[in-house]
């Protein structure tokens, strides 16, 4: 059972107007956000003015200007990509950029299970016999030492594009993008791999093509894609490109697009601007499945391409794909629970390492553990020689931080504070895993693992009506950093509950108050089934909810979102 964590007690001035719902405003408040200006630009940002230059960049004019002269000298340039949504969506829109520009430039995204992850020597080899000269990486490249290094003696120059950690040592390329680089001089540090990529294309069209800088705003659609997808934080910039960029994808031009979510049956069209929970729950998986399962390949093609019945075929194959990636995901999530159950409950990581297990799903896997047993858990697909794994963490711990002090085992390493990738020779897999317990077990002393929900605040069942959810809407988009506010609402009563879905996984009650018994609430909690079997009529509860919006036929009612419930 989870624990319920109530938010520190924030006073709102008495003088202070935001024409909010005082609740919302407290909201603000607690996010820090104390003034009126402060409120006005989180509510409505403003596209044109706060975007950041992205020639704060220190090397960005480095950068740009080794493309204008790839353009004027007519050399060829790879855009080195990524296989994950992020990549895709960011090798996307900088061949977009470069083909606008003149450029000679092709997208190479690497086989997730033949080559890895980031610049590898023998794809560096290919590049040099095709005559390559420019390769700038997107979501990638930060900890390619050698391989930036083997580019250079090629005669290839390097331009890295990152947002993922970086290491002590960085490649001698001939520019680096990367917000978290000291020095960097850029003031936004949480910027995804298509932000950083995106920055790019901003410098490109501001510098080479400042008449027809517009264009970039329909980049948008790919950029909110590729932020949600990547799960950084939803504040600063990333808020602004995800509160544009899903009104550019509800009108996209892109036909892929357009044919994956008719094939999928993703309802996303003007009528219809999705929010952050649609694009992670079936625009980014589909996407992210081509990696998975054969090749990135497919999901970049259908991005680009411009042909209905094409795009059509590529939206099949890739609907087809995302099934796959869901059944083998649920098998290999079902034996390492098993491992798990079998295991010592009082380790703080949970290591799990299968010859079978495939490494396209191993990083969707430990998420899924991860949150499940609330801890730190790594996932290996073991090969002959070299095993690869997925990290995925819990907020007590940095697991790329954690992972850096045992590096000395390891092949290579990257990632975030909360998602990481090892590779590591088989013979060094059990010191590994020895050294990293330890440290994870000295980080979690005295530390009780077991899951937390912030309350954002108390409603009243009186004070519940459409607009307090309209001003609640205005706090959208929601994801990390800017999480849906979660209420806690007291003295309600079970009037009903209802089983739903083919294998009666869902359930909805039907929820009265005891201040105003003529009123019910429907409340919905998706796959809670299990987790509330043992609530019946009558019960009088407490709820955790997301108060949302229900329309349906043209009607509006406000539905519990239900996060969790127990008995008052």
């Amino acid at each position: 059972m989870a624990k319920w964590l109530n938010k520190e007690p924030v006073e709102v001035p008495t003088d202070f107007s935001s024409n909010l719902h005082p609740l919302v405003t407290k909201i603000l408040f607690a996010k820090g956000l104390a003034s009126e200006k402060q409120l006005r630009e989180f509510i409505t940002p403003d596209y044109q003015t706060d975007c950041l230059d992205p020639f704060l960049f220190v090397q960005m004019e480095k950068a740009v200007e080794r493309i204008r002269q790839a353009r004027d000298q007519q050399e060829k340039v790879i855009i080195f990509g990524d296989y994950d949504a992020d990549g895709i969506t960011s090798s996307a829109i900088l061949k977009e950029t470069l083909t606008e520009l003149g450029v000679e430039a092709e997208v190479y995204i690497p086989d997730k299970r033949t080559e890895g992850y980031g610049l590898n020597s023998l794809a560096i080899e290919l590049f040099k016999l095709s005559g390559v000269k420019l390769i700038i990486t997107v979501d990638c490249g930060i900890t390619s030492i050698a391989e930036t290094e083997k580019a250079r003696e090629c005669g290839i120059d390097v331009i890295i594009t990152d947002h993922h950690h970086v290491p002590e040592q960085v490649p001698s390329a001939l520019a680096i993008i990367n917000p978290h680089q000291k020095n960097c001089g850029y003031p936004f540090e949480d910027l995804a791999g298509v932000g950083v990529a995106f920055k790019v294309v901003q410098a490109i069209f501001q510098k080479l093509m400042p008449e027809k800088i517009g264009q970039t705003k329909w980049m948008l659609d790919l950029v909110s894609i590729g932020t949600i997808a990547d799960c950084v934080p939803l504040i600063g910039e990333n808020r602004l490109f995800v509160k544009y960029g899903l009104i550019v994808l509800s009108k996209t031009r892109r036909i892929g697009l357009s044919e994956m979510f008719t094939v999928g049956r993703i309802v996303i069209d003007e009528a219809a601007i999705p929010d952050t929970k649609k694009v992670s729950f079936y625009v980014a998986p589909r996407i992210n499945a081509a990696g998975r399962i054969n090749h990135a390949n497919l999901a970049y093609n259908l991005i680009i391409e411009k042909d209905i019945l094409r795009a059509r075929d590529f939206a099949l194959e890739l609907e087809a794909n995302n099934t796959e990636r869901q059944k083998i995901t649920n098998e290999v999530v079902s034996q390492i629970r098993q491992l798990v159950e079998t295991s010592d409950q009082n380790k703080k990581l949970i290591f799990a390492v299968g010859e079978h297990f495939p490494i396209g799903v191993v990083g969707l896997v430990a998420g899924k553990i991860a949150q499940q047993y609330n801890k730190p858990t790594a996932v290996f697909q073991k090969g002959l020689e070299v095993s690869k794994g997925s990290f995925r963490s819990i907020p007590q711990i940095n697991i790329i931080e954690s992972i850096g002090q045992c590096s000395q085992f390891l092949i290579k390493f990257g990632g975030h504070s909360q998602a990481a990738g090892v590779s590591v020779q088989n013979d060094q897999l059990e010191n590994f895993q020895k050294a990293l317990e330890e440290i994870i077990e000295k980080q979690l002393v005295g530390i009780k693992l077991e899951a937390e929900i912030v309350i954002d605040g108390q409603v009243l069942p009186a004070e519940i009506n459409l607009e307090l959810i309209a001003d609640l809407e205005k706090l959208k988009p929601f994801g990390i950093g800017n999480e849906e506010p979660i209420l806690l609402i007291k003295n309600l009563i079970i009037k009903e509950k209802r089983l739903l879905g083919n294998e009666k996984k869902h359930v909805k009650f039907f929820l009265s108050s005891t201040e105003q018994e003529n009123r019910i609430f429907e409340a919905i909690s998706f796959s809670g089934a299990e987790k509330f079997e043992g609530l019946k009529e009558g019960d009088q509860v407490e709820v955790l909810c997301n108060l949302q919006k229900d329309d349906w036929n043209g009607n509006s009612k406000i539905q519990l979102n239900v996060v969790d419930m127990h008995i008052a």
